[in-house]
Protein backbone atom coordinates (compact mmCIF):
# COMPACT_ATOMS: atom_id res chain seq x y z
CA UNK A 1 0.00 0.00 0.00
CA UNK A 2 2.84 2.33 0.82
CA UNK A 3 4.49 1.55 -2.47
CA UNK A 4 1.55 3.00 -4.34
CA UNK A 5 1.85 6.39 -2.60
CA UNK A 6 5.53 6.61 -3.58
CA UNK A 7 4.62 6.88 -7.24
CA UNK A 8 4.01 10.16 -9.00
CA UNK A 9 0.36 11.18 -9.47
CA UNK A 10 -1.09 9.38 -12.45
CA UNK A 11 1.85 7.00 -12.79
CA UNK A 12 -0.14 3.86 -12.15
CA UNK A 13 -3.11 5.17 -14.15
CA UNK A 14 -1.58 4.52 -17.52
CA UNK A 15 -0.32 1.12 -16.47
CA UNK A 16 -3.70 0.02 -15.24
CA UNK A 17 -5.32 1.06 -18.54
CA UNK A 18 -2.74 -1.03 -20.38
CA UNK A 19 -3.69 -4.16 -18.49
CA UNK A 20 -6.33 -6.52 -19.70
CA UNK A 21 -9.17 -7.83 -17.73
CA UNK A 22 -7.88 -9.02 -14.44
CA UNK A 23 -4.58 -7.23 -14.99
CA UNK A 24 -5.05 -5.32 -11.87
CA UNK A 25 -4.85 -8.48 -9.78
CA UNK A 26 -1.84 -9.78 -8.08
CA UNK A 27 -0.78 -11.50 -11.20
CA UNK A 28 -0.57 -8.21 -13.11
CA UNK A 29 1.56 -6.46 -10.54
CA UNK A 30 -1.29 -4.14 -9.40
CA UNK A 31 -2.92 -3.61 -6.06
CA UNK A 32 -5.00 -6.37 -4.66
CA UNK A 33 -8.22 -4.42 -5.15
CA UNK A 34 -7.44 -3.35 -8.68
CA UNK A 35 -6.49 0.34 -8.14
CA UNK A 36 -4.68 2.29 -5.45
CA UNK A 37 -5.65 5.65 -4.13
CA UNK A 38 -3.15 7.45 -6.35
CA UNK A 39 -4.38 5.70 -9.47
CA UNK A 40 -8.09 6.62 -9.10
CA UNK A 41 -9.29 9.21 -11.66
CA UNK A 42 -10.98 12.40 -10.45
CA UNK A 43 -14.24 11.79 -12.29
CA UNK A 44 -14.48 8.09 -13.19
CA UNK A 45 -17.60 6.70 -14.77
CA UNK A 46 -20.16 5.15 -12.45
CA UNK A 47 -19.40 1.56 -11.47
CA UNK A 48 -20.90 -1.08 -13.76
CA UNK A 49 -22.03 -4.48 -12.51
CA UNK A 50 -19.33 -7.03 -13.11
CA UNK A 51 -19.25 -10.79 -13.04
CA UNK A 52 -17.86 -12.56 -9.99
CA UNK A 53 -14.12 -12.60 -9.91
CA UNK A 54 -13.59 -9.09 -11.36
CA UNK A 55 -12.25 -6.26 -9.25
CA UNK A 56 -14.52 -3.40 -8.11
CA UNK A 57 -13.61 0.11 -9.46
CA UNK A 58 -13.07 2.86 -6.92
CA UNK A 59 -16.09 5.01 -5.92
CA UNK A 60 -16.59 8.62 -6.96
CA UNK A 61 -14.96 11.49 -5.12
CA UNK A 62 -17.20 13.02 -2.52
CA UNK A 63 -18.59 16.54 -3.29
CA UNK A 64 -16.93 19.57 -1.74
CA UNK A 65 -19.99 20.42 0.35
CA UNK A 66 -20.07 16.98 1.95
CA UNK A 67 -19.17 16.58 5.62
CA UNK A 68 -15.50 15.91 6.40
CA UNK A 69 -14.23 12.42 5.69
CA UNK A 70 -13.88 11.61 9.37
CA UNK A 71 -17.61 12.18 9.84
CA UNK A 72 -18.51 9.85 6.98
CA UNK A 73 -16.46 7.01 8.43
CA UNK A 74 -18.92 6.68 11.27
CA UNK A 75 -21.45 4.21 9.99
CA UNK A 76 -24.62 3.87 12.02
CA UNK A 77 -25.19 0.62 13.78
CA UNK A 78 -27.18 -1.92 11.83
CA UNK A 79 -26.79 -4.70 9.37
CA UNK A 80 -23.69 -4.12 7.32
CA UNK A 81 -23.71 -4.48 3.59
CA UNK A 82 -22.05 -7.77 2.63
CA UNK A 83 -19.17 -7.62 0.20
CA UNK A 84 -19.72 -8.35 -3.43
CA UNK A 85 -19.02 -11.90 -4.54
CA UNK A 86 -15.44 -12.37 -5.51
CA UNK A 87 -14.25 -9.17 -3.75
CA UNK A 88 -11.46 -9.15 -1.24
CA UNK A 89 -12.05 -8.21 2.41
CA UNK A 90 -10.35 -4.85 1.84
CA UNK A 91 -12.85 -4.06 -0.91
CA UNK A 92 -15.73 -4.38 1.56
CA UNK A 93 -14.11 -1.69 3.71
CA UNK A 94 -13.91 0.58 0.70
CA UNK A 95 -17.64 0.31 0.18
CA UNK A 96 -18.31 1.71 3.65
CA UNK A 97 -15.63 4.35 3.77
CA UNK A 98 -14.27 5.59 0.43
CA UNK A 99 -10.56 6.32 0.49
CA UNK A 100 -9.14 9.79 0.13
CA UNK A 101 -7.27 10.27 -3.13
CA UNK A 102 -3.83 11.77 -3.30
CA UNK A 103 -5.16 14.71 -5.33
CA UNK A 104 -7.31 15.90 -2.46
CA UNK A 105 -4.71 15.49 0.28
CA UNK A 106 -3.20 18.98 -0.05
CA UNK A 107 -6.64 20.60 -0.01
CA UNK A 108 -7.97 18.69 2.95
CA UNK A 109 -7.62 21.52 5.45
CA UNK A 110 -9.33 24.16 3.28
CA UNK A 111 -12.15 21.91 2.10
CA UNK A 112 -12.82 20.56 5.55
CA UNK A 113 -13.00 24.14 6.89
CA UNK A 114 -15.64 24.96 4.31
CA UNK A 115 -17.56 21.81 5.06
CA UNK A 116 -17.67 22.22 8.83
CA UNK A 117 -20.85 24.43 9.13
CA UNK A 118 -23.05 21.85 7.45
CA UNK A 119 -24.89 20.72 10.55
CA UNK A 120 -26.77 23.75 11.95
CA UNK A 121 -28.14 23.47 15.43
CA UNK A 122 -30.82 26.03 16.34
CA UNK A 123 -29.69 28.04 19.35
CA UNK A 124 -31.85 27.82 22.41
CA UNK A 125 -32.66 31.29 23.75
CA UNK A 126 -33.08 31.41 27.45
CA UNK A 127 -35.51 34.18 28.51
CA UNK A 128 -34.70 36.24 31.55
CA UNK A 129 -38.30 37.43 32.00
CA UNK A 130 -40.07 36.44 35.13
CA UNK A 131 -43.59 36.85 36.41
CA UNK A 132 -42.10 37.86 39.75
CA UNK A 133 -40.07 40.76 38.27
CA UNK A 134 -40.79 44.23 39.72
CA UNK A 135 -42.95 46.71 37.76
CA UNK A 136 -41.07 48.61 35.03
CA UNK A 137 -40.79 52.41 35.19
CA UNK A 138 -39.12 54.41 32.38
CA UNK A 139 -36.17 56.65 33.14
CA UNK A 140 -37.15 60.01 34.58
CA UNK A 141 -40.47 58.66 35.81
CA UNK A 142 -41.67 60.19 39.02
CA UNK A 143 -42.83 57.81 41.70
CA UNK A 144 -45.25 60.44 42.98
CA UNK A 145 -47.34 59.95 39.82
CA UNK A 146 -47.80 56.25 40.64
CA UNK A 147 -48.60 57.08 44.23
CA UNK A 148 -51.30 59.50 43.07
CA UNK A 149 -53.05 56.63 41.29
CA UNK A 150 -52.79 54.51 44.40
CA UNK A 151 -54.43 57.29 46.35
CA UNK A 152 -57.21 57.58 43.69
CA UNK A 153 -56.12 61.03 42.42
CA UNK A 154 -55.14 61.53 38.77
CA UNK A 155 -52.69 64.19 37.64
CA UNK A 156 -54.95 66.45 35.54
CA UNK A 157 -53.62 69.61 33.83
CA UNK A 158 -54.37 72.96 35.37
CA UNK A 159 -56.97 75.36 34.03
CA UNK A 160 -54.39 77.56 32.37
CA UNK A 161 -52.73 74.59 30.66
CA UNK A 162 -56.03 73.24 29.37
CA UNK A 163 -57.22 76.61 28.05
CA UNK A 164 -53.85 77.45 26.51
CA UNK A 165 -53.72 74.11 24.71
CA UNK A 166 -57.17 74.72 23.27
CA UNK A 167 -56.25 78.23 22.16
CA UNK A 168 -53.13 76.97 20.44
CA UNK A 169 -55.21 74.27 18.77
CA UNK A 170 -57.63 76.88 17.42
CA UNK A 171 -54.72 78.96 16.18
CA UNK A 172 -53.35 76.03 14.18
CA UNK A 173 -56.73 74.62 13.10
CA UNK A 174 -59.37 77.37 13.10
CA UNK A 175 -61.76 75.13 11.17
CA UNK A 176 -62.29 72.98 14.27
CA UNK A 177 -64.07 75.81 16.12
CA UNK A 178 -67.58 74.69 15.24
CA UNK A 179 -67.02 71.06 16.20
CA UNK A 180 -65.10 71.51 19.45
CA UNK A 181 -66.36 74.73 21.02
CA UNK A 182 -69.39 73.07 22.62
CA UNK A 183 -67.31 70.49 24.46
CA UNK A 184 -64.84 73.20 25.50
CA UNK A 185 -67.64 75.28 27.02
CA UNK A 186 -69.07 72.28 28.86
CA UNK A 187 -65.67 71.52 30.35
CA UNK A 188 -65.26 75.13 31.48
CA UNK A 189 -68.68 75.10 33.13
CA UNK A 190 -67.54 72.24 35.33
CA UNK A 191 -64.15 73.82 35.98
CA UNK A 192 -64.60 77.59 36.24
CA UNK A 193 -66.51 77.93 39.48
CA UNK A 194 -64.73 80.83 41.18
CA UNK A 195 -64.03 84.48 40.47
CA UNK A 196 -60.30 83.86 40.18
CA UNK A 197 -60.78 81.06 37.67
CA UNK A 198 -63.06 83.25 35.53
CA UNK A 199 -60.60 86.12 35.68
CA UNK A 200 -57.78 83.78 34.65
CA UNK A 201 -59.84 82.54 31.70
CA UNK A 202 -60.50 86.08 30.48
CA UNK A 203 -56.81 87.01 30.74
CA UNK A 204 -55.69 83.93 28.80
CA UNK A 205 -58.06 84.63 25.91
CA UNK A 206 -57.17 88.32 25.85
CA UNK A 207 -53.42 87.66 25.76
CA UNK A 208 -53.82 85.11 22.97
CA UNK A 209 -55.99 87.45 20.89
CA UNK A 210 -53.64 90.43 21.25
CA UNK A 211 -50.31 88.60 20.96
CA UNK A 212 -51.12 86.56 17.82
CA UNK A 213 -52.46 88.77 14.99
CA UNK A 214 -54.27 85.94 13.20
CA UNK A 215 -56.19 85.00 16.34
CA UNK A 216 -58.07 88.28 16.84
CA UNK A 217 -61.07 87.14 14.79
CA UNK A 218 -61.15 83.67 16.34
CA UNK A 219 -60.71 85.19 19.80
CA UNK A 220 -63.70 87.47 19.24
CA UNK A 221 -65.85 84.52 18.18
CA UNK A 222 -64.71 82.56 21.20
CA UNK A 223 -65.58 85.44 23.51
CA UNK A 224 -69.02 85.75 21.98
CA UNK A 225 -69.74 82.03 22.44
CA UNK A 226 -68.50 81.90 26.02
CA UNK A 227 -70.44 85.02 26.94
CA UNK A 228 -73.67 83.16 26.10
CA UNK A 229 -72.80 79.65 27.32
CA UNK A 230 -70.78 80.07 30.52
CA UNK A 231 -73.15 79.58 33.43
CA UNK A 232 -71.04 81.17 36.16
CA UNK A 233 -72.11 84.70 37.09
CA UNK A 234 -70.26 85.85 40.21
CA UNK A 235 -70.69 89.16 41.97
CA UNK A 236 -67.65 90.59 40.23
CA UNK A 237 -69.36 90.19 36.84
CA UNK A 238 -69.97 87.58 34.17
CA UNK A 239 -67.58 86.69 31.37
CA UNK A 240 -68.56 89.57 29.05
CA UNK A 241 -68.35 92.15 31.82
CA UNK A 242 -64.91 90.98 32.91
CA UNK A 243 -63.75 91.00 29.29
CA UNK A 244 -64.91 94.59 28.77
CA UNK A 245 -63.20 95.61 32.01
CA UNK A 246 -59.96 94.10 30.76
CA UNK A 247 -60.29 96.00 27.48
CA UNK A 248 -61.03 99.22 29.34
CA UNK A 249 -57.74 98.86 31.21
CA UNK A 250 -55.87 99.00 27.90
CA UNK A 251 -58.20 101.66 26.51
CA UNK A 252 -57.45 104.13 29.27
CA UNK A 253 -53.78 104.32 28.28
CA UNK A 254 -54.46 104.80 24.57
CA UNK A 255 -52.82 108.23 24.31
CA UNK A 256 -49.59 107.10 25.96
CA UNK A 257 -49.54 103.88 23.93
CA UNK A 258 -50.06 105.70 20.61
CA UNK A 259 -46.96 107.83 21.20
CA UNK A 260 -44.85 105.18 22.98
CA UNK A 261 -41.99 103.11 21.66
CA UNK A 262 -42.30 100.60 18.84
CA UNK A 263 -43.06 97.63 21.10
CA UNK A 264 -45.74 99.55 23.00
CA UNK A 265 -47.37 100.76 19.78
CA UNK A 266 -47.37 97.26 18.34
CA UNK A 267 -49.17 95.90 21.38
CA UNK A 268 -51.61 98.83 21.23
CA UNK A 269 -52.38 98.16 17.55
CA UNK A 270 -53.15 94.52 18.31
CA UNK A 271 -55.59 95.67 20.99
CA UNK A 272 -57.28 98.09 18.56
CA UNK A 273 -57.86 95.40 15.94
CA UNK A 274 -59.11 92.93 18.54
CA UNK A 275 -61.58 95.53 19.79
CA UNK A 276 -62.79 95.99 16.21
CA UNK A 277 -63.39 92.24 15.92
CA UNK A 278 -65.23 92.28 19.24
CA UNK A 279 -67.50 95.04 17.99
CA UNK A 280 -68.43 92.96 14.94
CA UNK A 281 -68.80 89.57 16.66
CA UNK A 282 -69.88 90.22 20.24
CA UNK A 283 -73.68 89.97 20.32
CA UNK A 284 -75.82 91.34 23.12
CA UNK A 285 -79.33 89.96 23.43
CA UNK A 286 -81.95 92.39 24.61
CA UNK A 287 -84.96 91.72 26.81
CA UNK A 288 -87.19 91.28 23.75
CA UNK A 289 -84.81 88.82 22.11
CA UNK A 290 -83.29 91.26 19.63
CA UNK A 291 -79.55 91.05 19.03
CA UNK A 292 -77.53 94.23 19.07
CA UNK A 293 -73.90 95.28 19.20
CA UNK A 294 -72.20 96.80 22.18
CA UNK A 295 -72.56 100.58 21.94
CA UNK A 296 -69.70 101.06 24.36
CA UNK A 297 -67.37 99.45 21.83
CA UNK A 298 -68.63 101.80 19.13
CA UNK A 299 -67.71 104.80 21.27
CA UNK A 300 -64.36 103.24 22.13
CA UNK A 301 -63.45 102.70 18.48
CA UNK A 302 -64.20 106.33 17.69
CA UNK A 303 -61.81 107.48 20.42
CA UNK A 304 -59.14 105.02 19.35
CA UNK A 305 -59.26 106.42 15.82
CA UNK A 306 -58.75 109.92 17.22
CA UNK A 307 -55.72 108.70 19.17
CA UNK A 308 -54.22 107.11 16.08
CA UNK A 309 -54.72 110.14 13.83
CA UNK A 310 -53.44 112.48 16.56
CA UNK A 311 -50.06 110.73 16.30
CA UNK A 312 -49.66 110.35 12.50
CA UNK A 313 -46.79 107.90 12.45
CA UNK A 314 -46.73 105.33 9.72
CA UNK A 315 -47.65 102.33 11.88
CA UNK A 316 -50.46 104.28 13.60
CA UNK A 317 -51.93 105.31 10.26
CA UNK A 318 -51.67 101.77 8.91
CA UNK A 319 -53.52 100.49 11.98
CA UNK A 320 -56.26 103.12 11.44
CA UNK A 321 -56.64 102.05 7.81
CA UNK A 322 -56.99 98.39 8.84
CA UNK A 323 -59.58 99.27 11.46
CA UNK A 324 -61.68 101.32 9.04
CA UNK A 325 -61.53 98.64 6.37
CA UNK A 326 -62.73 96.17 8.98
CA UNK A 327 -65.49 98.18 10.66
CA UNK A 328 -66.02 101.27 8.49
CA UNK A 329 -69.25 100.20 6.83
CA UNK A 330 -70.83 99.00 10.09
CA UNK A 331 -69.74 102.12 11.99
CA UNK A 332 -71.08 104.45 9.32
CA UNK A 333 -74.46 102.67 9.21
CA UNK A 334 -74.73 102.83 13.01
CA UNK A 335 -73.82 106.53 13.07
CA UNK A 336 -76.28 107.33 10.30
CA UNK A 337 -79.08 105.65 12.23
CA UNK A 338 -78.32 107.98 15.14
CA UNK A 339 -78.00 111.01 12.88
CA UNK A 340 -74.27 111.43 13.52
CA UNK A 341 -71.65 112.55 11.02
CA UNK A 342 -68.65 110.92 12.64
CA UNK A 343 -67.56 109.20 9.43
CA UNK A 344 -67.52 112.49 7.56
CA UNK A 345 -65.25 113.90 10.24
CA UNK A 346 -62.92 110.93 10.02
CA UNK A 347 -62.65 111.22 6.23
CA UNK A 348 -61.89 114.92 6.54
CA UNK A 349 -59.20 114.17 9.05
CA UNK A 350 -57.67 111.59 6.72
CA UNK A 351 -57.48 114.15 3.94
CA UNK A 352 -55.74 116.59 6.26
CA UNK A 353 -53.21 113.95 7.23
CA UNK A 354 -52.46 113.24 3.57
CA UNK A 355 -51.81 116.93 2.96
CA UNK A 356 -49.94 117.89 6.10
CA UNK A 357 -48.44 114.85 7.83
CA UNK A 358 -44.89 113.73 7.20
CA UNK A 359 -45.83 110.13 6.51
CA UNK A 360 -44.38 107.96 3.81
CA UNK A 361 -45.66 107.93 0.26
CA UNK A 362 -47.02 104.39 0.57
CA UNK A 363 -49.05 105.28 3.64
CA UNK A 364 -50.53 108.31 1.89
CA UNK A 365 -51.49 106.07 -1.00
CA UNK A 366 -53.22 103.72 1.44
CA UNK A 367 -55.19 106.61 2.93
CA UNK A 368 -56.31 107.80 -0.50
CA UNK A 369 -57.42 104.27 -1.40
CA UNK A 370 -59.42 104.19 1.82
CA UNK A 371 -61.20 107.44 0.91
CA UNK A 372 -61.97 105.96 -2.51
CA UNK A 373 -63.31 102.80 -0.89
CA UNK A 374 -65.65 104.80 1.31
CA UNK A 375 -66.91 106.79 -1.68
CA UNK A 376 -67.96 103.47 -3.28
CA UNK A 377 -70.03 102.59 -0.19
CA UNK A 378 -67.22 100.45 1.25
CA UNK A 379 -67.27 98.14 -1.74
CA UNK A 380 -70.84 97.05 -1.18
CA UNK A 381 -72.75 96.34 -4.38
CA UNK A 382 -76.35 97.44 -4.72
CA UNK A 383 -78.91 94.70 -5.14
CA UNK A 384 -79.65 94.01 -8.79
CA UNK A 385 -83.16 94.29 -10.18
CA UNK A 386 -85.32 91.20 -9.88
CA UNK A 387 -86.44 89.09 -12.81
CA UNK A 388 -89.92 90.58 -12.88
CA UNK A 389 -88.51 94.06 -13.27
CA UNK A 390 -86.20 93.01 -16.10
CA UNK A 391 -87.44 93.80 -19.62
CA UNK A 392 -85.85 93.62 -23.07
CA UNK A 393 -85.55 97.39 -22.99
CA UNK A 394 -83.60 97.76 -19.70
CA UNK A 395 -81.73 94.44 -19.54
CA UNK A 396 -79.34 93.64 -22.41
CA UNK A 397 -79.01 90.07 -21.16
CA UNK A 398 -82.72 89.47 -21.18
CA UNK A 399 -82.54 87.02 -24.10
CA UNK A 400 -79.13 85.58 -23.24
CA UNK A 401 -80.38 82.10 -22.32
CA UNK A 402 -83.06 81.87 -24.99
CA UNK A 403 -82.64 79.02 -27.51
CA UNK A 404 -81.84 79.56 -31.17
CA UNK A 405 -84.20 78.26 -33.87
CA UNK A 406 -83.85 77.96 -37.64
CA UNK A 407 -86.37 78.63 -40.39
CA UNK A 408 -86.95 76.36 -43.38
CA UNK A 409 -84.33 78.40 -45.25
CA UNK A 410 -81.75 77.85 -42.49
CA UNK A 411 -81.94 81.41 -41.14
CA UNK A 412 -81.42 81.49 -37.34
CA UNK A 413 -83.79 83.46 -35.12
CA UNK A 414 -84.29 83.91 -31.38
CA UNK A 415 -86.86 85.45 -29.09
CA UNK A 416 -85.13 88.81 -29.52
CA UNK A 417 -86.21 89.03 -33.18
CA UNK A 418 -89.27 91.22 -33.84
CA UNK A 419 -91.03 88.54 -35.94
CA UNK A 420 -90.23 85.77 -33.47
CA UNK A 421 -93.88 84.80 -32.93
CA UNK A 422 -94.62 84.33 -36.64
CA UNK A 423 -91.44 82.35 -37.30
CA UNK A 424 -91.95 80.19 -34.26
CA UNK A 425 -95.57 79.42 -35.21
CA UNK A 426 -94.44 78.48 -38.71
CA UNK A 427 -91.85 76.21 -37.17
CA UNK A 428 -94.47 74.47 -35.06
CA UNK A 429 -96.68 73.87 -38.09
CA UNK A 430 -93.81 72.56 -40.18
CA UNK A 431 -92.13 70.32 -37.63
CA UNK A 432 -93.56 67.11 -36.34
CA UNK A 433 -92.17 66.55 -32.87
CA UNK A 434 -93.01 62.81 -32.84
CA UNK A 435 -92.42 61.54 -36.39
CA UNK A 436 -93.00 57.94 -37.38
CA UNK A 437 -89.66 56.82 -38.75
CA UNK A 438 -88.00 53.55 -39.49
CA UNK A 439 -84.77 52.36 -38.02
CA UNK A 440 -83.07 49.32 -39.54
CA UNK A 441 -86.27 48.59 -41.49
CA UNK A 442 -88.52 48.58 -38.41
CA UNK A 443 -91.45 50.94 -38.00
CA UNK A 444 -91.14 52.06 -34.39
CA UNK A 445 -94.69 53.44 -34.24
CA UNK A 446 -96.36 50.58 -36.03
CA UNK A 447 -98.63 47.98 -34.55
CA UNK A 448 -97.03 45.30 -32.53
CA UNK A 449 -94.64 47.56 -30.59
CA UNK A 450 -95.56 46.85 -26.96
CA UNK A 451 -93.87 50.02 -25.69
CA UNK A 452 -95.36 52.55 -28.08
CA UNK A 453 -98.76 50.90 -28.04
CA UNK A 454 -99.06 51.61 -24.32
CA UNK A 455 -98.40 55.34 -24.74
CA UNK A 456 -101.52 57.41 -24.15
CA UNK A 457 -101.56 60.62 -26.19
CA UNK A 458 -104.06 62.24 -23.83
CA UNK A 459 -102.69 64.08 -20.81
CA UNK A 460 -104.02 63.70 -17.32
CA UNK A 461 -106.61 66.42 -16.52
CA UNK A 462 -104.49 67.86 -13.72
CA UNK A 463 -101.39 67.91 -15.89
CA UNK A 464 -103.33 69.50 -18.75
CA UNK A 465 -104.71 72.18 -16.45
CA UNK A 466 -101.25 72.93 -15.06
CA UNK A 467 -99.82 73.11 -18.57
CA UNK A 468 -102.49 75.59 -19.67
CA UNK A 469 -101.74 77.79 -16.68
CA UNK A 470 -98.04 77.62 -17.50
CA UNK A 471 -98.68 78.68 -21.10
CA UNK A 472 -100.90 81.58 -20.05
CA UNK A 473 -98.36 82.76 -17.47
CA UNK A 474 -95.55 82.54 -20.00
CA UNK A 475 -97.51 84.51 -22.55
CA UNK A 476 -98.39 87.17 -20.00
CA UNK A 477 -94.74 87.57 -18.96
CA UNK A 478 -93.69 87.79 -22.60
CA UNK A 479 -96.12 90.64 -23.29
CA UNK A 480 -95.02 92.66 -20.25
Amino acid sequence: MSDGFDRAPGAGRGRSRGLGRGGGGPEGGGFPNGAGPAERPRHPPPPQPKAPGFLQPPPLRQPRTAPPPGAQCEVPAGPQRPPRPGALPEQARLLRAPPISQDTVPQQNSESAMAKPQVVVAPVLMSKLSVNAPEFYPSGYSSNYAESYEDGCEDYPTLSEYVQDFLNHLTEQPGSFETEIEQFAETLNGWVTTDDALQELVELIYQQATSIPNFSYMGARLCNYLSHHLTISPQSGNFRQLLLKRCRTEYEVKDQAAKGDEVTRKRFHAFVLFLGELYLNLEIKGTNGQVTRADILQVGLRELLNALFSNPMDDNLICAVKLLKLTGSVLEDAWKEKGKTDMEEIIQRIENVVLDANCSRDVKQMLLKLVELRSSNWGRVHATSTYREATPENDPNYFMNEPTFYTSDGVPFTAADPDYQEKYQELLEREDFFPDYEENGTDLSGAGDPYLDDIDDEMDPEIEEAYEKFCLESERKRKQ
